[in-house]
């Protein structure tokens, strides 16, 4: 069976830790969305501009593209709906892509990206996250997790959960 693996939710839940200790885990490639993105919209979130649909089409079609490829772990915001579904959608049949969904409170998330240094995202774009997200539901094949769990837990829950698929 496949093994491809989207970790999701705003930014400072998490993703990128999580992708690389799942990658390890289950010996697959890790790739961080952001480095898909092209150049203009790099500069839009250092100038702390959030990104428009339009601003995101080319990037989540790069994205799909890298999942109906090969089997990996990627880290990637996907808020909305569509956005995941676009991804799922260049999927050869019978292939699955499962969601895993770091869930946490504005204010931990909060609390987590000012710490955080060297990173281009700026915590004020946290709320325009929260508003944009779309929390996906039992329909789309996601393991929902607390994004303050510990690593260890996490990665044996989604170990788990790929078991069943």
């Amino acid at each position: 069976p496949s093994m491809r693996l989207v970790v999701m939710g705003v930014s400072g839940c998490g993703k990128s830790t999580v992708g690389k200790a799942l990658a390890a885990h289950l010996q697959l490639e890790f790739y961080d969305g952001d480095d898909f993105h092209p150049e203009a919209n790099k500069d839009k979130m250092t100038a702390g501009l959030p990104l428009t649909d339009m601003d995101r089409e080319p990037w989540l079609e790069s994205l799909a593209e890298l999942l109906a490829e090969k089997d990996c772990v990627l880290a990637c915001s996907s808020l909305k709906k569509k956005y995941r579904d676009t991804m799922v959608k260049h999927m050869a049949s019978g292939e699955s892509l499962v969601f895993i969904y770091l869930k946490g409170t504005q204010e931990l998330i909060e609390s987590r990206l000012t710490k955080r240094k060297g990173h281009y995202f700026k915590a004020g774009l946290l709320q325009s996250q929260f508003d944009a997200l779309e929390e996906p539901s039992d329909g789309e094949n996601v393991v929902i997790i607390d994004c303050d769990e510990d690593l260890e837990i996490i990665v044996d829950r989604v170990t788990e959960f790929m078991k069943t698929i």
